[in-house]
């Protein structure tokens, strides 16, 4: 089996509703992901994938999407008020724990069709989440993990 890794870095606002601790309360942290990619054989050119591939499609989506904005769950009651501000917000539909972060980045990059296994996503210097699925091997059709 194979495996490749790439790493990507950025900054994002959360909060969390229904919870009881510090991170009910609008806050940042400075994220880095790990995105790992498996495959039993390589391509044409010895590679499971081009990094400058991968990087570029979930960093350029990262980037686009998640670095330096507010995430927030679509019921949150302060979601109207970014909007209404024009703030950069990004909507979920689950509280953006890192756990539901993993698995939106796993999800993406599937959606890209890349062999995706595993995502790390790294809250603090010293606290991350891992969703692990089924390596998908190019193909969108084919099954998920739920």
């Amino acid at each position: 089996m194979y495996r490749v890794t790439t790493e990507i870095q950025f900054s994002y606002g959360h909060r969390l509703l229904e919870y009881d601790g510090k991170c009910a309360h609008p806050h940042g942290h400075n994220a880095r992901v790990e995105v790992e990619l498996t495959a039993e054989r390589l391509d044409g050119s010895d590679m499971v994938a081009d990094f400058t591939l991968l990087k570029r499609a979930i960093e350029d989506w990262v980037d686009q999407h998640l670095d330096h904005k507010m995430v927030l769950r679509r019921d949150d009651p302060i979601v109207p008020i970014f909007e209404r501000l024009e703030e950069p917000v990004y909507v979920m539909d689950r509280n953006p724990t890192a756990e539901s972060l993993a698995r939106l980045i796993y999800d993406v990059a599937a959606d890209e069709d890349m062999p995706v296994s595993r995502v790390r996503f790294w809250e603090t210097p010293t606290c991350f989440a891992t969703y692990e699925g089924t390596p998908i091997e190019g193909s969108k059709s084919a099954q998920r993990p739920t």
